[in-house]
């Protein structure tokens, strides 16, 4: 038994799926099954019971979690404590954060960072909810976390800025004639929402709620940027942070008349590390203290 299977049975335990555990680890699905599989040979039985979308642990499975998620946390530390000791905290850095965030907010200031930093080695960890991501950092993972402010949070803590939500239509629905809507308008629409477990699930019900109504779904999903495109093709409206909508993208992108804003703060276990309190200010100038909505594009 390999540390590398245990990182990947973890991930994908924590991911729910193969598909998002690949992307999260950046390693190719068939590698990712082949390594699981050789994981569970030794151990004689099944960990992972598949289902239409994603997978679920079995008891085996469920049994064998807590340990091999204690026993990859205790290495990441460890990995972390030795580059401490050894003075390479200048020439490694790990960032974790949520999904929509490593779509919307990471490319542009890691972009930024890499101009003044690029002998830094960067590796990055995203978790579906911001649940799971507090929990890691609070156990070890990451020199740097970002994402929603923290509910409670014992480390350091910086708010960085915020982001605004909004509506992706395609060009031709009658209700992007204007760049913001009231959300009651889309009350009687079939939404394309996202997996429950999904951190962006709870802001677009609690909108809708907030509006009145509870949100139909067309179809739930684990990824935002399919997300965003079946919204653009017409499949039904989603509710997105504006800097996951890709540039260029040929739809209508319309902000609420009543703003949903979600503010995002940098943390960490105890207190960032110098490497890591550079990272801050590419965070905070992508941000920006007043993001808006991009305008609706029409044909």
């Amino acid at each position: 038994m390999r540390l590398a299977q245990l990182e990947y049975f973890v991930a994908i335990a924590e991911e729910g799926s193969y598909a998002a555990a690949s992307t999260r680890l950046i390693i190719a699905q068939p590698s990712l099954s082949q390594q699981i599989s050789a994981l569970e040979k030794e151990l004689g039985c099944r960990l992972f019971e598949r289902l239409p979308r994603g997978v679920r642990l079995t008891s085996a499975g469920r049994e064998f979690f807590p340990d091999a998620q204690n026993t990859v946390l205790s290495a990441q530390r460890a990995r972390r404590a030795a580059r401490a000791a050894a003075q390479l905290e200048t020439g490694s850095l790990e960032i974790a954060t949520v999904g929509s965030m490593a779509i919307g907010i990471l490319p542009k200031a890691l972009a930024q960072w890499h101009r003044i930093h690029p002998d830094v080695a960067v590796n990055v960890i995203s978790y579906r909810h911001r649940d799971a991501l507090e929990a890691a950092v609070a156990s070890g993972v990451s020199d740097l976390a970002f994402g929603p402010t923290p509910r409670r949070w014992s480390g350091e803590s910086i708010r960085l800025g915020r982001e605004e939500f909004v509506v992706v239509l395609p060009l031709n629905d009658p209700a992007a004639v204007k760049t913001r809507l009231d959300l009651s308008t889309l009350a009687d629409r079939h939404w394309v929402t996202f997996d429950r477990d999904h951190g962006l699930a709870e802001w677009l019900v609690t909108a809708c709620a907030q509006s009145g109504f509870v949100p139909k779904s067309a179809t739930r999903l684990a990824e935002v940027a399919a997300a965003v495109g079946l919204a653009a093709a017409g499949l039904g409206p989603t509710l997105v942070p504006a800097n996951v909508v890709p540039p260029g993208l040929d739809a209508a992108v319309c902000g609420l008349q009543k703003p949903v804003y979600r503010t995002v703060a940098a943390y960490a276990r105890t207190k960032f590390a110098d490497t890591a309190r550079t990272f801050l200010d590419p965070l905070r100038q992508v941000l920006g203290p007043e993001r808006k909505a991009a305008p609706t594009r029409r044909r």
